[in-house]
């Protein structure tokens, strides 16, 4: 053994601990622990010191030379037995686990027995050197995560599988929607499981399910998987519909307001309002009835008129109304004065009649048209010097 021994550990990221090799090394021999890792020095079989990461110097009683002699007695071997461990305190990713049988319950959805296995991944970390040396390595020359994995394994599944089927049966959890639950059920079995873990100086940092193994070949399974899904399916067909009509009747809906807003932009900048347009097709309707010479027709607009009125509100029944009364009255001015009367017996005769059909005095009348005082020929629908509008 040299004089004095440097002591270090830098090996892979897949052990939890491992044990320094030499043993009974001299006093001031050199520990190096790195900023990963922790060191813990035991002395004649205990537990002495708990190193963090830096550089320390060793008293160990064994002194070089001296210490041949006085073991000479014990047969070389030496009477201050010292070690050194070393524990790997970054966390551990990735680490596989699964169940290794099928978690029989019965699916609260459909009524029908099931068998399922879950798989998944976790990650664990040291958390107390101590604890996990005493309770889990003992006099081992090393833990690895594989052998560790393999210790806590039985743990693991007696807590995970009743725990998948109990929350199942009371959540009420459809098998074939269980993948929505995967983070639900993660969650929870880890804290189920963080007490027994620390128990043992490890922490569980994260526990995830990525899979849950159902029975694909099942002809019951295959049965209730087609009728739900067939269901669903059916549904989002509906939706879909649904869904299509919505959308075609807001874009109708948006179709009209553009176009109201369009209208209303064009009123504005004519200077009307929709009251106003409103009488006036009223009112151009009319004008068309009495176009026609029918006074009947008249009559009808006149009612129309009021009733829009009454309908659209004072303000559109009022100007309607006055339209109508505007045009009643040049009507009525119009025919009153192309009518043809008896000079004698003032009796209205047939227009181009010379003498009255009711007392015979001849007849010497002149037409005149209303609006330019223009003499026109009885009979003329139209005068032909301004164009007015006779019968």
């Amino acid at each position: 053994m040299a004089f004095a021994s440097v002591i270090k550990y830098e090996g892979d990221n897949k052990t939890f601990v491992y044990k320094f090799p030499e043993e009974d090394f001299n006093s001031s021999s050199q520990l190096i622990v790195h900023e990963t890792q922790e060191a813990v020095f035991f002395m004649n079989g205990q537990a002495l010191d708990l190193f963090g990461p830096g550089k320390y110097t060793l008293e160990t009683q064994n002194i070089p030379l001296i210490g041949k002699v006085l073991n000479i007695a014990t047969g070389g071997v030496s009477q201050f037995h010292c070690e050194v461990y070393f524990i790997n305190k970054t966390e551990q990713m990735a680490i596989k686990w699964g169940t290794d049988s099928k978690v029989q319950y019965v699916e609260p959805r459909y009524g029908f027995p099931i068998a399922i296995g879950a798989s998944g991944e976790l990650s664990l970390k040291v958390k107390d050197s101590r604890k996990l040396l005493l309770k889990v390595v003992g006099t081992e020359s090393a833990l690895s995560q594989e052998k560790l994995v393999s210790m806590l394994k039985a743990m693991l599944l007696v807590k995970v599988k009743p725990y998948i089927a109990k929350n199942m049966k009371e959540s009420a959890i459809n098998i074939f929607e269980i993948d929505e639950h995967l983070e639900e059920f993660s969650d929870g079995i880890k804290k189920l499981l963080e007490k027994d873990f620390d128990e043992y100086g490890i922490e569980m940092t994260k526990f995830i399910i990525t899979n849950f193994v159902t029975p694909e070949d099942d002809l019951t399974y295959k049965k209730f998987k087609d009728l739900h899904f067939r269901q669903y399916a059916d549904v989002a067909e509906a939706r879909i519909k649904q869904n299509v009509e919505v959308i075609n009747q807001e874009t109708e809906a948006k179709k009209m307001q553009i176009e109201s807003e369009a209208l209303a932009k064009k009123r504005q900048t004519e200077g009307y309002t929709y009251q106003q347009e409103r009488g006036f097709d009223v009112a151009q309707d009319i004008a068309r009835n009495e176009a026609k010479g029918s006074m009947m027709n008249m009559g009808i607009g006149l009612g129309s008129a009021v009733g829009v009125g009454g309908v659209m509100g004072g303000m559109l029944g009022n100007l309607t109304k006055e339209t109508v009364d505007n045009i009643t009255n040049k009507a009525s001015e119009i025919t009153n004065k192309t009518k043809t009367l008896c000079p004698n017996c003032n009796a209205e005769v047939a227009p181009g009649s010379k003498f009255c059909n009711n007392c015979g005095s001849p007849i010497n009348v002149s037409f005149k048209c209303p609006n330019c005082n223009a003499e026109f020929t009885p009979g003329s629908k139209f005068c032909n010097n301004c164009g007015q509008k006779l019968i």
